[in-house]
């Protein structure tokens, strides 16, 4: 079964906490903070693929998640805003440069091939432009 990881915009670490964390994925579908993006990917990783690949920034540099909720059934954490901005302004050289050099990071539980990071960080390109409209920052709640 494993843990399942949505990643979703919200104002504030409040609002995030108030994520409905009953519901599962399927039900949790179109909640009020917008859309959200349900993957096995997990968010430490995707903060070191975006900060790795694109921003060159060290793996053993990267920030740490801010816990915004710990409850024995989920957890909310909220990602640095330094995982998604810097998508909003690159091309597709530079994602597929970032996919290249993620895929040949040693696995770390995320996706091998450059082909899968590739369509990843376009999700998440996507992901940055609707928090960046909406004024929202990245939070991923988290569930077995």
């Amino acid at each position: 079964m494993g843990v399942t990881y949505k990643y979703f915009g919200a104002p504030d670490g409040a609002t995030a906490a108030r994520v409905p964390i009953s519901m599962r994925p399927e039900e949790l579908g179109g909640d009020e903070l917008g859309q959200g993006m349900f993957t096995k990917i997990k968010p430490e990783t995707v903060a070191a693929m975006v900060l790795t690949g694109i921003e060159g920034v060290p793996l053993h540099k990267v920030p740490p998640l801010e816990l915004v909720v710990l409850h024995p059934d989920y957890a909310v954490v909220k990602l640095p805003m330094t995982a998604v901005d810097p998508l909003r302004g690159v091309g597709e050289e530079a994602v597929g440069a970032a996919a290249f050099i993620w895929s040949t990071v040693p696995d770390r539980g995320g996706p091998r091939d450059a082909f899968t990071v590739y369509q990843l960080l376009h999700e998440w390109q996507d992901f940055s432009h609707r928090l960046h409209e909406a004024g929202h920052q990245p939070y991923c709640l988290v569930w077995p």
